[in-house]
């Protein structure tokens, strides 16, 4: 659960099997050239594609600590091992629904169960299913480096470059605010049953900030956030009566104005005509204000 895994030649000659978070970052201070596997779902595909040759590995599967998940002042504090299985199970899903949700559609159940929280954010793939249910949470992580050092990072900031993993540093928990109140996640693969996502839309409602929080991926290399749509949908919402009292033309127009913001219009040509967006481009701005507008319609139902 770390960005810095360099590469090495030659197929792994070192296994090492912490048993804590600590003794794990200790292992990859001690092997610079180490990278760290967990569920090893898109490690084992770039080894297999011949992308990666990991010259030692430090398995993350012993460590007990990142397994599980406790409450802290509000919050979840989610272990960087919890799989994708685990969160989707009912219990996980009445304190996150959208995560839990996304946790369901990351995939087939052999994905499911290996596949972990940590993995998904290290990877940082467009496709990842939990990644914009944490932008739009506004996660933040516990990252663990060496001699027991602990920093915290906004997920966004990572997955947006800002602040990267420093080398021998690890993913250690997620926290995440405990907002009881509807959150959605939505995604459109292009074909029946688990896939990749061609587009997700998580969405979230924070009635104590009065706020709308939504988070869009798959078409960007990063989850990205509507911030003018949230705000101007918030602002019509009844926070103190029927939520769901808001119009349907509302709930409509709010999906084309997070799908317009995240899929902006052609800049005109130098002899100012107009630019139309290619086919494939306009259905996936589509896809994106369906997925939106569905995800309000749930919210506040």
């Amino acid at each position: 659960m770390t960005t810095h895994a360099p590469q090495a030649a030659q197929t792994p000659q070192s296994v090492k099997l912490p048993a804590t978070l600590d003794e794990a970052v200790a292992a990859l201070a001690a092997m610079p050239a180490a990278v760290p596997v967990a569920g090893g779902t898109d490690l084992m595909s770039s080894v297999n594609s011949g992308q990666l040759r990991p010259a030692a590995l430090v398995g993350l599967g012993r460590i007990s600590e990142i397994r599980g998940w406790q409450y802290q002042d509000g919050h979840a504090l989610l272990g960087a091992g919890l799989t994708h299985a685990r969160m989707g199970r009912p219990d996980f899903a009445a304190l996150i629904p959208a995560l839990a949700a996304a946790a369901r559609a990351a995939g087939p159940p052999q994905i499911r169960n290996a596949g972990t929280l940590g993995g998904n954010i290290a990877s940082a793939a467009p496709t990842g299913d939990a990644l914009p249910v944490l932008a739009a949470l506004e996660a933040v992580l516990i990252i663990a480096g060496p001699g027991g050092v602990r920093r915290e990072i906004p997920v966004s900031h990572l997955l947006a470059g800002m602040d990267m993993l420093r080398p021998g540093e690890l993913i250690g928990f997620v926290r995440v605010p405990l907002l009881h109140a509807p959150q959605v996640f939505l995604k459109a693969t292009g074909r029946t049953g688990p896939g990749r996502a061609t587009a997700s839309v998580a969405l979230v409602l924070d009635p104590a900030r009065r706020g709308v929080r939504c988070a869009v991926g798959a078409i960007a290399p990063m989850p990205l956030r509507p911030l003018e749509a949230e705000e101007w949908v918030a602002s019509l919402i009844d926070w103190d009566g029927e939520r769901g009292s808001l119009v349907p033309e509302a709930v409509t127009a709010f999906g084309e104005y997070v799908a317009t913001a995240c899929i902006p219009d052609q800049p005109p040509a130098a002899d100012g005509t107009e630019q139309p967006l290619a086919p494939a481009v306009l259905h996936l701005r589509r896809t994106v204000a369906a997925l939106a507008r569905r995800a309000l319609g749930r919210a506040l139902s």
